[in-house]
């Protein structure tokens, strides 16, 4: 009996789903468990297997079209068997043009975009004529949104080196065919069109739609101090010394923030809680969401337990979680649950700003650089190295008063190094 394949909930917050590129065709044997298609979630590309044994009688939908959880995107039965009552209505339309009609202003497909990476390889380091992976020898191994983007420009993915995981092309991997133009290239510089619409990805809807569920909504107010770091700083040095002698993970000042934040939520327990419209949730649990950016916008994975690890294993987690946001390759449990979210634009040389809060939880950090400045000490001008942190807080769980002690610990954790470890 035939078997509908249906667009799944891939994610906890999934309400519809773009399917990047079918990995069975029509006609193809499939067994339980087999990989039909990459989707495109509000959070990453998952994979979207297969429920049930036999050929795959029909595709419903064309890649690069989106549709909600729930419907029809193909049929999986015999040789032969008639499925036309099941895929009535459901018949596969063509994908969408890759240039479609201007809708909206520049700006917007711009910000669509996010930079590439400053971890891509310079022109000098990439090969454009080094063998590139492929699959079985026969199909270069590239991300859903490269492919896509390569269609796009015109590039071809076989003169391109990439830098991902078992050698799969990025989007940052791009630049190398194009390293003078960096991601204007990919949104249309010099086409001789006054613009480019982009369509927006899962991921940016996303944002979009809870950046409005926050904003508007949650009553906030905002709270800023400066830190010394100097003592923080030396202390940095002197274990990213040892750590490059011994060939281990330095640890950077964001990673330093995070254990001091999850330090001062384990003494701020009010400060570390959601709002449930009908309640209020305060955790026992301290899981720091971290932002990091992606190439399509923003995504928070969890440092869980933060309170708990060590700077080095914090440090090490960070990285591993980044790298993966990058690649699309986060599960849903590595970016849920988090009690309490760290924004950091101090590498951007931001020296302060204020960031929306992730909701269901109540609060958010917001990290600028840390930059030497003249202050006054003991009658005299010295320079120290300071950093502003912004706090964003719920006022219908966290008032003032309790936001602000909050911030007093945690500036007595960052200036005093030994608090970390104590």
């Amino acid at each position: 009996m035939a078997t509908k394949v249906l667009m799944e909930a891939l994610s906890p917050t999934m309400e519809e789903g773009r399917l990047v590129e079918w990995k069975k065709a029509e006609g193809d044997p499939v067994a339980v468990g087999d990989v039909l298609a990459e989707v495109e979630t509000d959070k990453a590309v998952m994979d979207l297997q297969a429920r049930a044994a036999g050929l795959l009688l029909k595709q419903t939908i064309a890649p690069g079209m989106t549709v909600p959880v729930g419907q029809l995107v193909g049929v999986i039965g015999a040789k032969g068997e008639d499925i036309a009552s099941l895929v009535s209505g459901s018949a596969a339309a063509p994908a969408p043009p890759r240039n479609p009609a201007p809708a909206v202003v520049p700006t917007v497909a711009a910000v669509a975009t996010a930079p590439l990476p400053s971890s891509a390889p310079s022109p000098a380091a990439a090969s454009v004529t080094a063998p590139v992976p492929t699959d079985g020898g026969t199909r270069v191994k590239a991300s859903p949104l490269a492919r896509k983007i390569a269609a796009d420009r015109g590039m071809d993915l076989r003169q391109i080196r990439g830098s991902g995981p078992e050698g799969r092309i990025v989007v940052r991997d791009l630049s190398t065919l194009a390293p003078s133009l960096g991601a204007a290239a990919l949104i249309g510089r010099g086409s001789g069109e006054p613009y480019r619409d982009v369509p927006l990805t899962q991921i940016r809807k996303t944002i979009a739609k809870r950046l409005t569920q926050s904003i508007g909504p949650i009553p906030t107010f905002y709270l800023t101090t400066e830190v010394d770091m100097e003592r923080i700083a030396e202390a940095r040095e002197a274990l990213n010394a040892r750590a490059e002698a011994e060939k281990g993970q330095k640890i950077s000042f964001n990673d330093i923030v995070i254990k001091a934040t999850a330090l001062a939520l384990r003494q701020h327990p009010a400060c570390n809680a959601w709002w449930q419209e009908d309640r209020v949730r305060y955790w026992n649990e301290v899981h720091v969401s971290v932002a990091v950016a992606v190439e399509e916008g923003l995504i928070t994975p969890v440092v869980r337990d933060a309170d708990r690890k060590t700077l080095r294993e914090i440090a090490a987690e960070v990285r591993e979680l980044a790298a993966k946001a990058r690649e699309r390759r986060l599960q849903p449990v590595e970016y849920s649950g988090g009690t309490f979210s760290i924004s950091n634009l101090g590498m951007f040389e931001i020296d302060q700003f204020t960031a929306v809060i992730n909701p269901p939880e109540a609060g958010i950090l917001a990290i600028g650089s840390v930059t030497a400045k003249p202050v006054a000490e003991q009658g005299a001008v010295v320079v120290r190295r300071r950093m502003r942190v912004t706090m964003s807080c719920d006022h219908r769980v966290i008032d003032g008063a309790l936001g602000a002690a909050f911030l007093k610990t945690l500036k007595a954790m960052l200036e005093n190094p030994l608090a970390l470890v104590w």
